[in-house]
């Protein structure tokens, strides 16, 4: 174990007792790059080096009323701040150029940060990335450039299966929602939402009345166990965290952000041409017990066919999809329940990964928590702790390096990627 591992994890009793650690930062530097709001904290004992944080997606303000966030925060929690500095680490985050599926944004605006960062401070002798939910795709991209910024990545609550299968999960999951409760002609299709939907003054309010209906609750149970947000095949009881927040969270996310995002592939991005849905037979044994037919919801399903357009999905890859041809050691950390992006995307990236013949580069941990991005400040500084010590002494982390005293779970294997 390293001297700097050692310490993170003294820490972590301070990070339980509401973090209170006294935050030592010399400076605290804000400004703009290149219309991107930036942070950087830096330590008044520097250890030579730097955390970048890429955030995950903040709403764009594209309807009346709404105002953007245009705030840069360093970390992941602002209650991390003064654990990290006091243990010497700078660190720095963007608030990239624009809200909304800003990751083409992210991208350039986090390598700037990263590069502005050795000019004003010095060149660190590790610069590492962490980026957590949309973030994720910027760091999973970026890992596979050649730009020789960074030295290490982790990517937490991952959109791992890539950009295209992440929306054509979104796609399956409005057309369970059509076909169980309709949807208005003016939404869209479950294929193409109307390039200006708006969650709020549209969708919710006739999802709300339908959610606070509990004779509607089977046909919600239809639309999870379809999808598979459960996190783990055959769940038949919900986790605490679908109904109704994970389920109001999906709904704000496959109509108005998606389309946010269409707007700016010029299109449809997502398809359901290679997808077949079913479900198991005790699946289908306890949605009757709700009085839902299932046979007949995943018979209209299936009779629904969307294509999306080959320039907006082209935009959608860009955007990111990845070749797993990993430059450096990622760290995926995963909680076992995550409705918004459940853990299947580590299966489908490690898939992708070992394809690559870059196994060896990544590891995947997993905590037995519930929620997206919904990890503890010790498991957080444990990650980064194991990256850290991967990235100075290139031995990569084995189980022992994520204790279930912590909460994580050793050995445990994700389902794997549900569709094509």
């Amino acid at each position: 174990m390293t001297r700097r591992l050692t310490l993170v994890l003294a820490l972590c009793a301070l990070v339980t007792a509401g973090f209170a650690a006294t935050a030592r930062a010399d400076t605290t530097l804000t400004g703009e790059l290149g219309g991107a709001p930036y942070t950087i904290k830096f330590p008044s004992s520097w250890n030579g080096t730097l955390l970048v944080y890429a955030h995950g997606y903040v709403d764009k303000a594209d309807h009346a009323g709404e105002v953007d966030s245009r705030s840069a925060a360093p970390s992941p929690n602002p209650a991390l701040d003064g654990v990290l500095l006091g243990q010497g680490y700078a660190i720095a985050g963007s608030a990239y150029q624009d809200n909304g599926w800003a990751v083409k944004e992210g991208i350039h605006d986090t390598r700037l940060l990263a590069s502005f960062f050795n000019g004003r401070f010095g060149k660190p002798d590790e610069t590492l990335l962490w980026g957590f939910s949309m973030g994720s795709l910027v760091t999973f991209a970026t890992a596979e450039a050649a730009n020789g910024i960074f030295d290490g990545y982790i990517a937490a609550c991952a959109v791992g299966a890539g950009a295209p299968r992440a929306w054509d999960g979104a796609l399956s999951h409005l057309l369970a929602y059509k076909v169980a409760f309709g949807m208005p002609a003016s939404w869209g299709t479950p294929g193409d939402v109307r390039d200006d939907l708006d969650f709020d003054s549209e969708v919710l309010p006739k999802l709300f009345g339908e959610a606070i209906n509990p004779l509607n609750f089977g046909k919600f149970e239809f639309i999870r166990l379809v999808t598979q947000v459960g996190g783990e095949p055959n769940m038949l009881a919900p986790p605490a965290v679908w109904f109704p927040g994970g389920l109001f969270t999906n709904m704000y996310f496959l109509t108005e952000a998606r389309a946010e995002l269409e707007r700016r592939a010029r299109g449809p991005i997502a398809q359901n041409l290679t997808h077949t849905y079913s479900l198991t037979a005790p699946e289908k044994a306890y949605l009757a017990g709700f009085g839902v037919n299932a046979d007949a919801l995943l018979s209209a399903m299936n009779a629904e066919d969307y294509a999306s357009k080959p320039s907006a999905r082209n935009y959608a890859e860009q955007w990111a999809d990845y070749s797993g041809k990993l430059k450096g050691p990622m760290l995926t950390l995963h909680t076992r329940i995550d409705t918004l992006v459940p853990p299947q995307h580590e299966a489908a990236y490690a898939a992708t990964v070992a394809a690559a013949g870059r196994s060896d580069s990544l590891y995947e941990a997993f905590t037995n928590g519930e929620g997206h991005c919904n990890f503890t400040g010790e498991q957080l500084l444990t990650a980064l702790g194991a990256l850290d010590s991967w990235v100075s002494t290139g031995v990569r982390p084995t189980a022992a390096s994520f204790p279930a005293a912590l909460g994580f779970i050793p050995g445990y294997t994700p389902a794997p990627w549900p569709q094509p």
